[in-house]
């Protein structure tokens, strides 16, 4: 196959053998696969000599490398030296030697189309000139790049297959193990040093201590050897390394495929046992640094809340000089549709959740054995005054899932914990602004210290103001009165409104009896306020 961006033109055409072989095997013989093609291409440069084609001495050979993408020493060499205007003609075996990938052929071809460059398969002979040469020429590059899915299938079903069955199918050999006839064998010496690393982390309770631990007695990781004969390893012990071995189940005779472990051929180093009570720690040191369980302010609900539309609330802050806003916010999933996260603040939340689960176990159950009075007296006790960690050990065994809506905070109690019990379930409650804070703020009658909204009253004080102002003004406009004031006539005008409220109405918002929902963005643009008491009760949510 050959390609021109136009016609041949006088003088030299430089030409580069280009060869490839996805695999090494074989690549040892003293004449291999990459040897036949680069035999086969210097000959058809020789067929060519009376265009003027003459062959480059530089050899690009990628032996060991997949046709599937672009990331071959020797095919990216190759196109700088196209780019550089140092070769004017490509020549491999077949079109597939090049690439299998339709989209990688593009990016070639952009480069030939720029530096005037053209290519040649010598097996396969068309002319890409014309619309039908193009279509032949895709046609080839997609059962190319159909073969190599293909056969990337294939071999990943082998592995899997294979791994089902216990066998191990290469990659970084683990430390305590060597490879002899592609089994993995226990290494005495390195065997003991992993039975090592596992106990004393259990010992310890730390990766970090771990670590210092092995780098002050000169312990250092396995000593390996590349494909390409480079030396790595044998430095000091990562975290991350760390972890990886506390976690690989080929240490308990296992091999691991896609998540799922199936009994190896190799034996173990580690007793089962011994792997699970440290993989039980790990998974607590996790949970318990996503959690913030052993910070200053822990988050006591983190894994149990969900917001209205049932995404899982997470801990998160916020810091503002030196105070730290705690929170509690939606996960947004990535692939769905972009919504509002809820954001709760997580001290409020906590407190109110404390409150009634204070107030539930308390509460007389119908029946009872003799001893659950006892329990929930002392769980009871852990909320009022215990540690961090204990209330929420106590939270999470009482309660099974907490849901924040839009005016209400609902309960899932635990089943084990309140079995037939006929309890309360919900919270009357709503975000609130207060001043400058967002504040969870409870309705009357769901109990609990109550927050007042210095907005709100600061609101109401400027309508008794306003109205104040009018019942003095003599002859006054309504804006000259508002100028006075330092407002606009349409602010002024609403304080007007505000300041015939009803006197009980006024009366709850002094002392923060108001309705969960209204705020004073809601009350400054009751625009249709009505005079009568009663339908302003109805209106504002006091009826």
């Amino acid at each position: 196959m050959k390609r021109r961006n136009e016609p041949a033109a006088t003088g030299d055409q430089r030409c580069a053998i280009y060869t490839r072989k996805s695999t090494e095997e074989g690549l040892e013989q003293a004449f291999n696969s990459l040897d036949a093609q680069r035999e086969a291409c210097a000959a058809y440069i020789v067929s060519q000599r009376h265009e003027g084609w003459l062959p480059s001495p530089e050899i690009y050979d990628d032996g060991g490398f997949s046709g599937g993408n672009m990331d071959r020493p020797a095919l990216r060499r190759l196109l700088l030296d196209v780019r550089a205007g140092r070769i004017n003609v490509i020549v491999v075996y077949k079109v597939d030697r090049l690439t299998r990938s339709l989209a990688d052929f593009a990016k070639i071809v952009e480069v030939l189309d720029a530096a005037g460059a053209s290519f040649v398969s010598v097996t396969q002979a068309f002319n890409t000139t014309t619309s039908m040469g193009r279509l032949t020429l895709n046609v080839l590059l997609s059962f190319a790049q159909f073969e190599r899915e293909v056969t990337g299938e294939r071999i990943r079903d082998k592995i899997a297959a294979s791994k089902a069955r216990g066998m191990w199918m290469g990659g970084n050999v683990p430390l305590g193990y060597e490879v002899r006839e592609r089994k993995l064998i226990v290494h005495g010496d390195d065997a003991a040093t992993v039975r090592m690393i596992f106990e004393r982390y259990l010992a310890l309770g730390s990766v970090l201590a771990l670590q210092a631990e092995l780098a002050a007695k000169g312990l250092r990781t396995k000593a390996r050897i590349s494909r390409v004969g480079r030396a790595y390893g044998a430095a000091p012990f990562s975290r991350g390394a760390l972890y990886l071995m506390l976690k690989n189940r080929t240490y308990v005779g296992e091999v691991s495929h896609k998540g799922k472990a199936y009994p190896g051929e190799h034996a173990g180093i580690i007793d089962p046992a011994l792997f699970n009570k440290v993989a039980t720690m790990m998974e607590q040191h996790r949970l318990d640094h996503d959690y913030g369980t052993n910070s200053t302010d822990p988050s006591l609900l983190a894994g149990i809340i969900w917001d209205a539309e049932g995404r899982r609330m997470t801990p998160n802050h916020a810091t503002k000089g030196s105070r730290r806003y705690r929170y509690y916010v939606s996960r947004l999933d990535p692939t769905a549709l972009p919504r509002a996260a809820s954001r709760v603040p997580a001290g409020d939340l906590e407190a109110v959740i404390v409150t009634r689960l204070l107030t539930l176990l308390n509460a007389p159950l119908n029946v009872e054995p003799d001893d659950t009075s006892t329990k929930r007296a002392t769980k009871s006790q852990i909320l009022a005054s215990g540690a961090p960690s204990e209330q929420r050990a106590v939270l999470l065994e009482c309660i099974d899932r907490i849901t924040v809506e839009e005016y209400r905070i609902r309960l899932q109690l635990s089943s084990t914990e309140f079995a037939g019990a006929d309890l309360p379930n919900s919270i009357e409650a709503s975000l609130v602004r207060r001043g400058k804070e967002v504040r969870l703020a409870l309705a009357p009658d769901a109990g609990g210290d109550r927050l007042q909204d210095s907005s709100l009253i600061k609101l109401i004080a400027k309508a008794n103001a306003a109205r104040v102002a009018l019942d003095r003004a003599d002859h006054e406009t309504l804006a000259e009165l508002a100028a006075e004031q330092g407002y606009t006539r349409d602010y002024f005008a609403v304080l007007l409104r505000l300041s015939y409220l009803a006197p009980d109405i006024t009366g709850a918002i002094l002392d923060g009896r108001q309705p969960v929902q209204l705020n004073r963005q809601r009350l400054a643009r009751a625009a249709n306020l009505p005079l009568e008491w009663q339908a302003q009760r109805e209106m504002l949510g006091f009826a």
